[in-house]
């Protein structure tokens, strides 16, 4: 039986004679632009937002309920699985806020330049390293 690679290496050309043809290139070959993790990223925080969101609804809701239910929720936040949650959500939170900004500010027609792009994309991931992490130390310090 062949190798399901090879079938797909197999087409016909303009003459109908079979040949091979080459596969893409495969992401682990070739280095990832900043461009395209962030924007993987941009997306992937959509969907942490989300989850957060309802974590946050479910600890909403729990303090309208009763004190049992808040007593669980607030438990459960404060455990390392509640608090890694909560660090991911507000990191995403705060990432999709820079690049939202970053193409509010592209939106005016800046920042298409391959050096200003990157060095953009890179303002970014500092700024979203130091808003989450400057919140969590106010955070702890405070709570």
């Amino acid at each position: 039986m062949r190798d399901v690679r090879d079938a797909l290496m197999v087409a016909r050309n303009t003459d109908g004679k079979l040949v091979r043809r080459p596969l893409s290139p495969h992401l682990q070959i070739h280095r990832w632009p900043i461009s395209m993790a962030l924007s993987i990223l941009h997306r992937a925080s959509g969907c942490a937002l989300g989850v957060g969101t309802l974590m946050m609804t479910w600890w909403l809701v729990a303090a309208a309920h009763s004190e049992e239910s808040f007593a669980r929720a607030q438990w459960f936040m404060g455990t390392i699985i509640g608090r890694l949650m909560l660090f991911g959500w507000s990191a995403a939170l705060f990432y999709h806020l820079c690049t939202g900004i970053r193409h509010l500010w592209m939106d005016t027609g800046r920042g298409y330049e391959k050096a200003e792009y990157d060095r953009s994309a890179w303002v970014v991931v500092g700024a979203t390293v130091v808003l989450t992490v400057g919140t969590w130390i106010i955070a702890l310090a405070v709570g």
